[in-house]
């Protein structure tokens, strides 16, 4: 792996990779501010392979598929991620592509895609989960971007017009800090000349510093939906935590496998489903952002089961915060955290996004092996610290069933 830049100080990673009939691209550009209004970012996304100055979207959809190329593109709250794919002799025609896609979009069908976006965001809102996580991570990012979710989108959408979609890009590729990842079988002065001559005229913000706030929580809150129909209750707790750059960051992770991620294995799912029957799915998130991380709890369940769920999750907290994990559970921990990392450099598209994103965190590209080496190094006495500093702070609880269920048991769930 080696670490470079373009002529306009872009960020590159070259992760050679030989004998591989495929190369791969991740470009990030790293969001200095937040969208103005709740699904800017989610219309912007949606319109970047609608057509260009010079094709149509029936011409890009032709290319890619004729020639075997991947391409898209995803937006997050703290970037904006484009991903290609192709054989390694159309790396060039690739990057040609992507690059008008990325610099010269029309922004086309901006009205159809704003109600295609409206009719899809209300079906997948149909789903009591998804429901509940939409409220869950509404209240846990109350007056924050990271609580722009469906139905905060939903509320501003109308008042979003394609000129500020126009400027909020145009915000984009002017104030972000860009890196380019590359993954395959390459030669590396051919490669960098076409990275310069496809990507060597872009603005690069060398000055970065992310003005998208801070996240705090300052109480704990409870988030109830009421939904008569739901033949399932769906609960979630959760927490704000450390993230990427943390100390805590390789603890975390330990933890979370402990609880509730690792399957089978997991607390929660011995305790809540095996042995109380409570639910065919329990689980465990840690999902570190740019400026927090969040750990959660979810369970599906009987909504007669409501408060025993709940009492459930407090049982597990109450036990990791002054319990030390043995030997035996910890080590085993570790190993599922670190075997699942094989699964991340599988393929070449895997390796230009993980690369790519550890850069993007400020954490350093060839950050894998320190991550390994922290998890090797955690201890029982650090499990024991770091939940009690996660499980101490104010917390969201989110529930949805019907309301008979809710009603009995409202003043005794948070």
């Amino acid at each position: 792996m080696e670490k470079t830049q373009l002529n306009n100080g872009i960020t590159v990673i070259l992760n050679e990779n030989k004998n591989t009939p495929r190369v791969a691209v991740t470009f990030y550009l790293c969001l200095q501010n937040s969208e103005k209004k709740a699904g800017e970012n989610v219309i912007l996304n949606r319109l970047f392979l609608q057509g260009t100055e010079k094709r149509s979207a029936e011409d890009i959809a032709i290319e890619t598929e004729e020639n075997a190329i991947e391409l898209y593109s995803e937006m997050k709250a703290d970037y904006l991620r484009f991903k290609g794919l192709c054989l390694n002799e159309d790396f060039d025609y690739m990057l040609e592509l992507m690059e008008d896609i990325m610099l010269h979009s029309t922004l086309k069908d901006f009205d159809k895609e704003v109600i295609k976006l409206k009719g899809e965001i209300g079906a997948e809102l149909d789903s009591p989960k998804t429901k509940a996580n939409d409220t869950y991570y509404k209240t846990l990012f109350e007056n924050h971007p990271y609580g722009n979710t469906y139905t905060k989108i939903l509320e501003e959408i109308d008042s979003i017009k394609k000129e500020d979609v126009k400027a909020d890009y145009d915000d984009i590729l002017a104030t972000s800090k860009k890196i380019i990842s590359v993954a395959g079988d390459f030669d590396r002065e051919k490669l960098m000349n076409v990275l310069e001559k496809h990507f060597g005229k872009m603005t690069q913000n060398n000055d970065f510093s992310s003005k998208i706030p801070n996240v705090t929580l300052e109480k704990d809150k409870l988030a109830i939906v009421e939904k008569d129909d739901a033949k399932q209750a769906q609960i979630l707790e959760g927490w704000l935590c450390p993230t990427y750059s943390d100390k805590e960051y390789a603890t975390l992770c330990v933890m979370n496998s402990i609880l509730g991620s690792s399957g089978l294995s997991s607390r929660l799912f011995l305790e809540l489903r095996e042995k109380q029957g409570l639910a065919y799915t329990v689980r465990t998130v840690f999902e570190p952002k740019a400026k927090c991380g969040t750990f959660s709890i979810y369970i599906g369940t009987e909504p007669k089961n409501i408060k025993t769920a709940i009492d459930g999750f407090k049982v597990e907290i109450e036990k990791i915060k002054t319990i030390p994990v043995g030997e035996e559970e910890l080590n085993n921990a570790k190993n599922n955290v670190i075997g699942k990392r094989g699964f991340y450099f599988e393929t070449n598209a895997l390796i230009s996004s993980v690369t790519g994103m550890y850069e993007a965190q400020g954490l350093g590209c060839d950050y894998e092996e320190k991550f390994i080496n922290s998890i090797k190094n955690v201890t029982s006495e650090d499990i024991l610290k770091c939940a009690q500093k996660c499980f101490s702070a104010p917390k969201v609880l989110a529930v949805l069933a019907p309301e008979k269920f809710i009603t009995p048991v409202k003043n005794q769930i948070l």
